[in-house]
């Protein structure tokens, strides 16, 4: 009897759909992985994607998926399965999380991703990676093309000696519309900290009188420069917000205005430098003659040339809409010419290697190069990987003071070709070849690791894909298009786990088609037939409605392929009303009905716009959801059911605050509105649950206020409430409350 028969996947329940789901164990899990991710789950890092869903909370769903209730998850996690013969699809693939913990754990496992940037990028990470190979081939690079980009990056230090440079730094200038003056778009003239300012207050910087650069101390908000003695605020520069002050004739005004009618992105200019001198130490030097001729030389090199370069244009977007007002045009206007030259030199020798699935590992460590190797990177400072990438904010957002990186590197650099090919490449064949779990118990700052419990990458990877029944688990397959339409029989899947897009957050093919420039110059079984990775069927839009549709269509085509007795899982958290609205009559009209949900943590916390959030959800609901027609649940009143949710909410937001998480008033809302959904959708219509979610929502909106959670012998504080006006808020404004224990 194999895995598949003992683990209980014909059960009438499974462990998921029941209480005994021990959403503690695996929020403590999550905790653990969000906060290094590329090391506990690097598989999934190899290149950027968006919303990188946790590997751990992942593997917790599958298994909670085939096993009946009466099992112990938190022993079935650290055990080797084997659930030979039972397909898992992710009909959202993006970076594969999910094809990738499947296969591990002995699933037939298969995604697809209407992206392909995506699906290249899980192409690579799932498929033959060598490591002697690979290791050789970069050692090649490094002789050949690595020393001609190293070259790029040299200048001299104060004694006159031959030095690496680690980094540029530059600033946005534009004319100024009164008295055509170039303007520095200097919001301060700090440009250089420690991440740690407390422990190490000193700062790099930029004098605006002669130029000079010098150190000081952070707290300091007046300052003398040591070479012309002129005073000045160095945390005030001329650009502020969305304006400008000319300092020659003191004029005030709108940058993106003044930007967008000149018809051109604004200029760049170099003002300081960071390299490693003979002892290799890292010394900040004021820019120099002698650099300004080599990026001279280097522009000159690349009219010469013939390189392969970003041709693909811009196109108007939710994401794309503030780079376009500030008269950006195409991809390649993101990079410098010193960045293009390096980049296409290095694109044309990788592109020359003979091996496929070398040459394919190596571009997806370049594709990855050029989040950091742009004119939108900018400077994080010491003291943690120096290169704040171009996405931190999940936006394009034009970088006044960007920072430019040395795109092969050095020992001490960050985000260049050389670093990423180990700390992402290396690091994830060796994950590979023996994959890992995190326990709960941790080791100092570090989680524990348990080997053993999953079978190694195959490295088999299938793109065109049988029938059903001649699928093998020793592969993984994957498919680049739309997910509305599967080529396989009714009824032939049994578990479809996911994370579908929100309709109004982050545009995946806007902001991937900064990659894909490039990536449509490469050799890729995924580049066909695609100009541009935006396409009319991604679920993805700013409008609700039309949302809904392209999520009702995917949504149904997995109730047409999934077996009877399957199940549907996927999370999801949301801010606003009209994204739970669009899922409920998504889910409903698909033909699913909601069985249970979970609470758990969601990726890191202090990710960029998280940590900028006054009140950020940091909870993701599992949804379990099951086929309508075998929904035996009885129908209740709907005051009834959300009576229920909110004593389940409360049971459930209590067990986890006793495990230690603190909850914002935002996840309290998750928390209530799924349970909601759960309790009122037996035996009712679309407009039936989509109505009743309308009109609870100032109900469920007062209970998210009121939600106390009872920690011990102490009650779960809400600070600052407003005892009137606050219950009348509808429940997707912005907050103004604090949570705290």
């Amino acid at each position: 009897m194999n895995d598949a028969s003992k683990s209980g996947l014909h059960h009438d329940v499974r462990l998921i759909e029941s209480e005994a789901f021990p959403l503690e164990f695996v929020c403590k899990l999550a905790e653990i992985e969000s906060w290094r991710k590329e090391i506990y789950r690097p598989i999934y890092h190899i290149h950027k994607w968006w919303a990188n869903r946790l590997g751990s909370v992942f593997r917790a769903i599958l298994i909670g998926s085939v096993l009946p209730p009466d099992k112990n998850l938190s022993e079935e996690f650290y055990r080797k399965h084997d659930f030979l013969g039972i397909t898992v699809l992710d009909p959202f693939m993006g970076s594969g999380t999910t094809v990738g913990e499947a296969h591990k754990l002995g699933f037939i496992s298969l995604g697809r991703d209407i992206n392909p940037v995506a699906c290249e990028s899980a192409r690579v990470a799932f498929g033959p990676l060598h490591r002697e190979a690979l290791l050789q081939a970069f050692n090649r690079l490094s002789s050949s093309v690595g020393e001609r980009i190293r070259l790029l990056y040299q200048s001299h230090d104060s004694k006159g000696n031959v030095c690496d440079v680690l980094y540029y730094f530059w600033v946005k200038t534009i004319e100024c519309p009164n008295c055509s003056k170039q303007v520095d778009l200097f919001p301060n003239y700090v440009f250089a900290r420690n991440a740690y300012p407390n422990r190490k207050p000193d700062v790099g910087v930029y004098c605006p009188n002669c130029h000079d650069i010098f150190s000081d101390s952070v707290t300091n908000h007046s300052v003398q420069c040591p070479n012309c003695r002129f005073s000045f605020n160095p945390h005030r520069g001329p650009a502020s917000g969305a304006t400008a002050v000319c300092g020659a004739c003191n004029r005030t005004f709108l940058v993106a205005k003044t930007v967008k009618s000149t018809g051109q992105p604004p200029s760049h200019r170099m003002f300081a430098k960071l390299i490693l001198d003979n002892s290799g130490r890292k010394v900040y030097l004021p820019i120099t003659e002698e650099d300004e001729k080599n990026y001279r030389k280097c522009s000159r090199a690349l009219k010469r040339s013939n390189l392969k370069l970003p041709s693909l244009k811009l196109e108007d977007g939710y994401n794309t809409r503030q780079v376009i007002n500030y008269a950006y045009g195409s991809w390649r206007q993101f990079f410098n010419d010193r960045q293009l030259l390096a980049l296409g030199l290095l694109q044309r020798e990788i592109t020359a290697i003979p091996d496929e699935s070398v040459r394919s590992a190596m571009l997806r460590v370049f594709s990855g190069t050029l989040e950091f190797n742009n004119m939108f990177a900018s400077y994080k400072g010491e003291g943690t990987g120096a290169i704040r990438h171009m996405f931190a904010h999940h936006i394009l957002k034009p970088e006044r003071m960007p920072i430019e990186g040395n795109v092969w590197g050095t020992a001490k650099s960050s985000g260049a070709f050389s670093t990423l090919f180990k700390s992402r490449l290396l690091r994830s064949i060796d994950y590979r070849s023996a994959p890992f779990e995190i326990t709960v118990e941790k080791k100092g700052s570090r989680g524990r690791r348990s080997y053993g419990g999953s079978f190694p990458f195959s490295g088999q990877v299938e793109l065109n894909w049988p029938h059903p029944s001649r699928l093998s688990s020793k592969r993984i397959y994957l498919s680049c298009g739309s997910s509305s339409k599967f080529d396989f029989p009714a009824g032939s899947i049994d578990l479809i786990v996911t994370d579908p897009p929100f309709f109004d957050n982050v545009h995946y093919s806007e902001l991937a088609d900064f990659f894909f420039a490039w990536q449509k110059n490469q050799p890729s079984p995924f580049n066909r037939d695609f100009s541009s990775t935006r396409n009319q069927e991604e679920v993805q839009d700013a409008d609700s409605k039309k949302f809904r549709t392209k999520l009702l269509s995917v949504f149904s085509e997995c109730h047409r392929i999934l077996k009877d007795n399957g199940l549907f899982v996927f999370t999801y958290h949301h801010s606003r009303s009209e994204g739970w609205i669009a899922l409920a009559e998504a889910v409903m009209g698909s033909g699913f009905a909601f069985i249970n949900c979970h609470p758990v943590k969601s990726e890191m916390s202090v990710a960029t716009p998280k940590s900028q959030a006054k009140e950020p959800i940091q909870i993701d609901t599992i949804f379990v959801c099951r086929k309508k027609a075998i929904d035996t649940r009885p129908k209740s009143d709907f005051s009834v059911a959300l009576d229920r949710a909110i004593e389940l909410s409360e049971m459930k937001a209590t067990r986890l605050q006793n495990a230690g998480f603190s909850l914002s008033l935002n996840d309290r809302r998750v928390i209530l509105l799924s349970q909601f959904l759960v309790e009122a959708c037996p035996q009712r219509s679309i407009k039936e649950l989509s109505d009743a979610l309308s009109e609870s929502i100032s109900t469920l909106d007062s209970s998210a206020l009121n939600l106390a959670v009872k920690i011990n012998s102490g009650d779960m504080r809400i600070i600052g409430h407003p005892k009137e006006e606050g219950l009348q808020r509808t429940l997707f404004e912005k907050p103004v409350v604090t949570v705290r224990e």
